[in-house]
């Protein structure tokens, strides 16, 4: 019996729930595309299959992003982001009501979001039930994106470091060398929102998300400047909930459980249509979210 899809944070999970064994009754979808306007519904959708996040983060989402609404007799059934960052776009906030799960509206949704990235590099974090479909759409997997959340523990961090603003295009040029990613109005919007922490060697940015706060991205030369500002992140935020989303192959998950953080689920890291890049020192050791990488 097929499992209906949900899709959660950016990815494809599949849910399991019983399916009736009749064909379901056809039912007209238009997909539009995603506009300001659609943001209350969208947040219904996502509030719906448990996600954290709240209007002020999908609002941020869209302002990276072009998407698609699938839209059933004039109510939006489903939603899809497709966040653009210059020569890569990250897949996401991929959502279907659960009255039209199974009946391949997942599928036109990804269709019309890889329309919208066109040429460029796409990524997504993909759970095992989502893998097969995003196979058959010609993405790869990379690596694995371990989430951790928990109230977090004060540290002590192995170097010096400041909450300050720091230098914009510093910090836009270390991401772009971290994630070959044109992210810097996002960052500057981020900054403007939250707490730009900066050490030797990176900075990392601390906002509100969902049940608290989130850290990410985390962009270092090297993991001792890492742990400095993972550290940094908890200090701030003792006593308090804190999320990251970390790449498995850093290494650096076990430093964030003595933070007080806690796996909490993650996902595969996959890519289509893959761009060379130019080595650099930097690397991206916390994402901005599963959805915006």
């Amino acid at each position: 019996m097929p499992l209906p899809f949900v899709y959660h944070q950016g990815n494809i999970t599949e849910i399991a729930a019983m399916t009736h064994f009749h064909t379901p009754d056809p039912v007209a979808i238009d997909l539009v595309p995603f506009e300001e306007v659609h943001l209350p519904d969208a947040l219904a959708l996502s509030q719906a299959v448990g996600w954290p996040h709240r209007a002020e983060d999908w609002a941020l989402n869209l302002t990276a992003s072009k998407g698609v609404v699938a839209v059933a007799e004039g109510r939006v059934m489903g939603t899809a982001l497709c966040s653009l960052h210059g020569p890569v776009a990250t897949l996401n906030m991929i959502i279907v009501d659960a009255a039209l799960r199974g009946r391949g509206v997942g599928k036109r949704l990804m269709e019309g979001i890889i329309a919208l990235g066109g040429a460029r590099e796409m990524r997504l974090v993909a759970t095992e039930e989502g893998k097969p479909l995003y196979r058959k759409l010609g993405f790869v997997e990379t690596g694995q994106i371990v989430q951790l959340q928990g109230v977090a523990a004060p540290a002590t961090p192995e170097q010096p470091f400041t909450a300050s603003p720091g230098d914009p295009g510093l910090m836009a040029q270390m991401d772009f060398q971290a994630s070959g990613m044109d992210r810097a109005a996002l960052l500057g919007r981020i900054a403007a929102q939250g707490t730009t922490l900066v050490t030797d060697g990176g900075f990392a940015l601390l906002r509100a998300f969902g049940r608290g706060h989130v850290l990410g991205p985390v962009v270092a030369r090297d993991p001792a400047a890492a742990r400095a500002l993972m550290a940094a992140g908890a200090n701030r935020m003792a006593g308090s909930f804190l999320r990251m989303d970390l790449p498995e192959a850093h290494g650096l998950a076990p430093f964030a459980e003595t933070l007080g953080l806690r796996r909490a689920g993650g996902g595969t890291a996959m890519v289509r249509a893959a761009r060379p890049r130019d080595p650099s020192p930097f690397q991206t050791h916390a994402l901005i979210s599963q959805a915006l990488g």
